[in-house]
């Protein structure tokens, strides 16, 4: 009793009031709206001034169109994202230009990308891959080891022993064991997730951040724009300041055109001490826990970790935090980790993907598993916005007799979404891929498991943002005690949802199907 009024002084402390339609209109959202219309409208009536133009520069209008063109062709883009621009052109041959070059001149995040990048670089060599580790792996399983490799080059991600994972199969059981932990902590605690509301399950966190700081804890903790945007004041961080809790909002919201904003941290990482971290698709906010029912029940996973592998998850927040910052600090936290081996079976590899490298780690991870699975891959993601080559990867596995199985939601968060994803379910289920929805509510988790053996938990959405414009994370499992827990679980929620078959899916409702048809062609730019 005397913890809950704890944190009920802390939300009075920081809450404000409700958010209303009217409020929204005359606070810094609206005001950010406004100028955000003001500036497409200024911008599209300069496009239609040139326009009328158009007449005296057909000729320069045409070879710019044919330009572009031929820049297009030759980018490193997926055919899928190729194929959409190339319609959009055709469409809105001039506007679609125009709006193509905006969108990969790097308006806004080329500094974000060279910082990203020096941070990478600088802390390439960070944690060393232990080389006993990459010949225990490359006896027991050789595929894994490429795979290894690949992951680590990308951004200096070793694979571990000596670490162990539990699974939670809800946001209920995942959140009790957090409090648990964030109780334990003695020196630092980092906090990095897409959306933080103020509520029941944010409130008792805050409580124990708050009497945390007063014990001389080091308390970091940061959320993305999109989240303060759309569900915090502006001062928030100031206000958790007062409580003793550092805090960063990745790349915020401002009234200026940029392609900045189209690169979110979705990313869900709590590190204590280097001893214990948290991975999965679960945010700080009630619906996660059930305590807020949106769209029936709220399906989340996640993972807690404890032991060598919990560097990987150090680092990476560390990474992030160090963005706009000039010094990198590292060696104090990552030893803090360091000596934090668990006896434990199995090997872990936690990886971060970064939208700005050209590198679709987190969509390679998945078609790896997809390719070399022999028995079976059971799935469950909220979307499936899928390019060419991952649809291709899940029909080929089926065609191979591997039982590929996807749970999806059956109350969708998303009309757009759910409407696109439902254009690929008749050729995966004509190519043997199994189709769940979940029908008590909506599937938030990200996870993989396979043949009883790999399994990957984390942020990563089978879908553009995720795979192409996210900053992302997980963590891969080879052999590891938890996998059966995962198994159960997935086999559990499998008998809960409802087999999805070209039957049924005669009778889904008519402007669902012609959405789903019009938006497919514009999903990688979504």
């Amino acid at each position: 009793m005397e913890k809950q009024g704890q944190s009920r002084n802390v939300i009075k402390l920081i809450k404000r009031g409700k958010k209303g339609v009217v409020n929204m209109i005359f606070s810094r959202f609206g005001i950010v709206l406004l100028l955000l219309v003001l500036q497409i409208v200024f911008l599209m009536g300069l496009f239609i001034t040139f326009r009328q133009l158009a007449p005296h520069y057909i000729g320069a209008a045409s070879l710019f169109y044919i330009l572009v063109i031929v820049y297009l062709v030759n980018q490193d883009h997926d055919d899928s994202t190729k194929i959409t621009w190339l319609i959009v052109m055709v469409l809105f041959p001039i506007f679609g230009g125009m709006l193509y070059i905006f969108t990969n001149i790097e308006i806004g995040h080329r500094m974000l990308k060279k910082k990203l990048s020096d941070i990478v670089e600088e802390t390439s060599h960070a944690i060393a891959q232990d080389e006993n580790v990459i010949e225990r792996v490359e006896k027991i399983c050789p595929d894994v080891v490429d795979l290894a490799h690949y992951i680590n080059n990308t951004g200096c991600f070793p694979v571990y022993e000596n670490t162990e994972v539990k699974y939670f199969p809800s946001g209920e059981t995942m959140f009790e064991a957090m409090l648990e932990e964030l109780e334990q902590a003695k020196s630092y605690i980092f906090l990095e997730y897409f959306i933080v509301d103020e509520g029941y399950m944010w409130g008792r966190i805050l409580d124990v951040l708050s009497r945390k700081a007063k014990e001389g804890v080091e308390i970091r903790m940061m959320y993305d724009g999109t989240c303060e945007f759309a569900l915090l004041p502006r001062d928030y961080p100031e206000k958790l300041a007062e409580l003793g809790i550092e805090t960063k909002v990745f790349a915020p919201i401002t009234p200026f055109l940029s392609t900045h904003y189209n690169y979110r941290d979705h990313r869900k990482i709590m590190v204590i001490d280097g001893v214990t971290a948290f991975n999965g698709g679960i945010n700080l906010a009630d619906e996660y826990i059930n305590q807020y029912n949106r769209y029936g029940h709220w399906k989340d996973t996640g993972i807690m970790l404890k032991g060598d592998a919990v560097a990987s998850f150090t680092l990476m927040f560390l990474q992030m935090w160090h963005v706009n910052e000039k010094n990198v600090e590292l060696s104090n936290y990552l030893e803090h980790a360091k000596n934090n081996s668990i006896e434990a079976r199995g090997f872990v590899m936690p990886y971060g993907d970064c939208p700005l490298d050209d590198e679709t780690v987190g969509e390679h991870v998945y078609m790896d598993i997809l390719n070399r699975a022999h028995d079976y891959v059971y799935i469950m993601t909220p979307y499936l916005i899928l390019d060419g080559e991952l649809e291709n990867a899940l029909t080929f596995a089926a065609r191979r007799s591997v039982d590929v199985r996807l749970i999806l939601p059956h109350i969708s968060d998303k009309f757009v979404a759910n409407a696109v994803a439902k254009t690929h379910y008749k050729r995966l289920i004509k190519s043997g891929v199994k189709i769940y929805e979940y029908t008590p509510g909506f599937v938030h988790a990200k996870v993989f498991v396979s043949d009883d053996i790999k399994a990957v938990v984390g942020t990563i959405n089978m879908d553009y943002r995720s795979l192409y414009h996210h900053f992302e994370c997980a963590t891969y499992m080879y052999d590891n005690e938890c996998i059966k827990d995962i198994l159960v679980d997935v086999v559990d929620t499998l008998s809960k949802s409802e087999l999805v078959t070209l039957e049924s899916l005669k009778k889904e409702k008519w402007y669902v199907k012609v959405a789903g048809n019009i938006l497919k062609f514009v999903a990688p730019l979504l």
